[in-house]
C-alpha cells in the first residue's frame, strides 16, 4: 500500500512540475496545408515591437448569420489568437452590437457614424432564405489612437463563399496594417507634381487623404526648373516618391532631365498618363459627342528609354463598367446603366503583391503600352479582357454607341496592358545626349530603382459631388466599388517597401465549405444516421449482450 502511494505521489509532483513549466515555455505548431496559422516576418516584425497595449474590439460577432461569415468569424479568432501568443500586449474582444434589441437601432447609427458600414446578407441555410445584418470591423485602439480595420475583402461578381476566402487571405495584411498604423511614425516623404496641369486636389483629394495616414504628402512644382534646375533637382530628391497625376501641359526637356536624375539617383515614381485628350464629361455638355485627340506631352522618349511606350490609342472592351444616362423624354425619363467600351475594368491573373486578390480596377478612355526589349524587369500588373479592340485618334466618341449592339468579331485585339512595374537600373534618358543644361554629378546610369506607368489618368480620380470628394473607386449610380484606391495604395507601399507588408497579400489560403443546398436535400438522411442509428446499433448491442450472457451462465 506503501509503495502504491508512493507512486501516485511522485506522479502528483511530476504534473504540478511539468504544469508550472508550460506555464513558462509552450510551443504553438501550424499545421495547416497553407501554413495560415503562421506569422509573416513583416507581421512579427511589427507587434514583437509593439511595447504597451493595443486593444482590438471585433463587431463580427454572433450566431445569425450564415455559417460562411461564422468560418470568417473564427479564422480572425484564430489570427488574433496567434498575434496574442507572440505578444500579451494585443488584447481582443468579440462584441455583437446586434445582440440586445433595445440598442440595437442606437448600435447601427453610432457604428455607422464612426464608418462601420453594415453588410447586409442573403441567409440560404436549411432550404430557407433570409436577410441578416453584420459588422465585418474591427476597431484597434493604441495609445489614445484608433483605427477601422475592415475584415472584409469585397470583389464584383464574387459569391460569398468567395467573398469569405478572400477576406481570410486579407485579415493578416488588414490587422498587420493597422497595426502599423498604429506604433510606427510616418517618415517616407511623397511628392504630388504640379506644373504641367495635372488633376486640380480636389479630384485627388481622396486617395490622398488614404496616403496621408501612411506617408507624408507635399505638392512640388517644376516651374523653378527654368530658373534654378539644380536646386530644383536636390529639393525633389528630399523626397522618396514622386506621383504625376494625369498631366495634360507638355513637360519641357529641362523639367524631363531633372525628372531624370531624380530616378537615377534612386527616386521611384507613379505615372499616371493619358497620351489621349478625352472626358467623359464633355461628351454631357457637347450633345453627347466629341472628338478624341492624342495629347502631346514630350515623354515619348523617355518612357521609351525605360523600356515602355504609351500609345495613343483607346481601349473598347466587351468587358467595361457601365455609364449611366437618363433615357426617355421629359418626365418619362429613367437613368438606366448602359453598355461603354470606352470604361475597361482591369484585372490580371498574375499573383504579384500590388494586384493579388484586387477587385477591378475601372479606367475611363485608357491607353494602351507596349513594353520594349531592354535589361529593366517588367511586370504587368493590369491589363484589359481579352475581348478588345483598339481606337486611334482623332476620332469621334458619341453617347449615340449605347444604343447599338456591337459586332463581338471587332473585339479581336486580346488582352492590352494598361499597367506596369517597372523595375532595374534604368539608363539615363540623356545618355550619350546633350542636356538642356549642365548638372553637378549627372548619371547615366541609375541605382537600383522602381517606377510604375498606368495608361490612364482617370484611376486616381475621384468624383466631385458639390465640391466634396467622394470616394475613390466608387460608383454611386451603381453602388459598386473597384479597387483603384487599393491598387494605388498597394503600388505607393511596393514602390517604397514599406515594412516588407504588401509581400503579406501573397498569401494564398483555401477554405472548403459545405454545401447547403445538398445540406437542405440529405437533411433527413443525416438526421437518421447521427441519431437513430448509433441508438439502433446500442440496441442491437444489449440485445447480444444479454443473449450471450444467459446462454453462457444458465444452468
Amino acid at each position: 500500500m506503501k509503495k502504491h502511494l508512493k507512486y501516485i505521489a511522485i506522479l502528483l509532483v511530476a504534473l504540478v512540475a511539468i504544469n508550472y513549466i508550460s506555464s513558462f515555455a509552450f510551443k504553438r505548431f501550424d499545421l495547416t496545408e497553407d501554413k495560415r496559422y503562421t506569422l509573416s516576418d513583416a507581421t512579427l516584425t511589427i507587434i514583437n515591437n509593439v511595447d504597451s497595449p493595443i486593444v482590438v474590439d471585433v463587431f463580427l460577432s454572433g450566431d445569425d448569420f450564415p455559417s460562411e461569415f461564422r468560418r470568417l468569424q473564427n479564422e480572425t479568432k484564430q489570427l488574433l489568437e496567434e498575434f496574442s501568443s507572440e505578444n500579451n500586449n494585443i488584447v481582443f474582444n468579440f462584441i455583437n452590437p446586434l445582440e440586445d434589441d433595445a440598442t440595437r437601432e442606437r448600435n447601427i447609427q453610432q457604428l455607422t457614424e464612426r464608418g462601420l458600414t453594415p453588410m447586409q446578407l442573403s441567409v440560404q441555410e436549411s432550404g430557407k432564405a433570409s436577410q441578416a445584418i453584420i459588422f465585418p470591423w474591427a476597431l484597434a485602439s493604441f495609445n489614445d489612437e484608433t483605427v477601422l480595420i475592415s475584415l472584409v475583402k469585397s470583389k464584383i461578381g464574387a459569391s460569398q463563399q468567395d467573398l469569405v476566402t478572400n477576406s481570410v487571405q486579407h485579415l493578416e495584411y488588414a490587422f498587420a496594417d493597422g497595426f502599423s498604423k498604429l506604433t510606427n511614425p510616418k517618415h517616407r516623404k511623397i511628392a504630388v507634381l504640379r506644373g504641367n496641369k495635372q488633376l486640380a486636389d480636389k479630384y485627388v483629394a481622396n486617395f490622398l487623404k488614404k496616403l496621408g495616414e501612411y506617408y507624408f504628402i507635399a505638392p512640388f512644382t517644376l516651374d523653378s526648373v527654368a530658373t534654378s534646375p539644380q536646386q530644383t533637382l536636390e529639393a525633389l530628391e528630399g523626397f522618396d516618391l514622386i506621383i504625376s497625376a494625369k498631366p495634360t501641359e507638355a513637360f519641357t526637356e529641362e523639367e524631363k532631365l531633372v525628372l531624370d536624375q531624380y530616378t537615377m539617383n534612386g527616386g521611384k515614381s507613379l505615372w499616371l498618363i493619358d497620351a489621349v485628350a478625352m472626358e467623359k464629361d464633355s461628351l454631357y455638355n457637347n450633345s453627347g459627342k466629341n472628338f478624341a485627340t492624342t495629347r502631346e506631352l514630350n515623354l515619348t522618349d523617355f518612357f521609351f528609354k525605360y523600356g515602355v511606350r504609351v500609345n495613343p490609342v483607346m481601349v473598347s472592351t466587351m468587358y467595361s463598367a457601365p455609364i449611366t444616362l437618363a433615357m426617355g423624354e421629359g418626365s418619362e425619363s429613367q437613368f438606366q446603366h448602359l453598355r461603354w467600351p470606352y470604361s475597361p475594368l482591369a484585372a490580371t491573373s498574375d499573383t504579384h503583391p500590388i494586384v493579388n486578390n484586387l477587385n477591378f480596377v475601372k479606367f475611363d478612355f485608357a491607353n494602351q503600352i507596349d513594353t520594349l526589349k531592354n535589361n529593366i524587369k517588367k511586370t504587368i500588373l493590369l491589363e484589359s479582357a481579352p475581348l478588345t479592340k483598339l481606337e486611334g485618334t482623332p476620332r469621334e466618341i458619341s453617347l449615340d454607341i449605347v444604343t447599338q449592339d456591337p459586332d463581338p468579331t471587332t473585339f479581336n485585339k486580346g488582352n492590352q496592358t494598361l499597367a506596369v512595374l517597372l523595375e532595374g537600373e534604368f539608363t539615363s534618358v540623356y545618355a550619350n545626349r546633350l542636356k538642356p543644361f549642365n548638372l553637378q554629378k549627372a548619371r547615366d546610369k541609375s541605382v537600383p530603382t522602381k517606377m510604375i506607368v498606368v495608361a490612364d489618368g482617370d484611376v486616381i480620380k475621384n468624383d466631385v459631388i458639390r465640391n466634396v470628394p467622394q470616394e475613390l473607386g466608387f460608383d454611386r449610380w451603381t453602388g459598386q466599388t473597384f479597387g483603384n484606391k487599393e491598387f494605388l495604395l498597394n503600388a505607393v507601399n511596393y514602390l517604397l517597401d514599406d515594412n516588407g507588408l504588401i509581400n503579406i497579400r501573397s498569401k494564398e489560403i483555401t477554405l472548403e465549405f459545405l454545401d447547403q443546398d445538398k445540406i437542405a436535400d440529405e437533411k433527413t438522411k443525416w438526421q437518421f444516421i447521427n441519431i437513430l442509428l448509433p441508438l439502433a446499433l446500442l440496441g442491437a448491442f444489449g440485445l447480444l449482450f444479454n443473449y450471450f450472457r444467459r446462454k453462457k451462465y444458465a444452468r
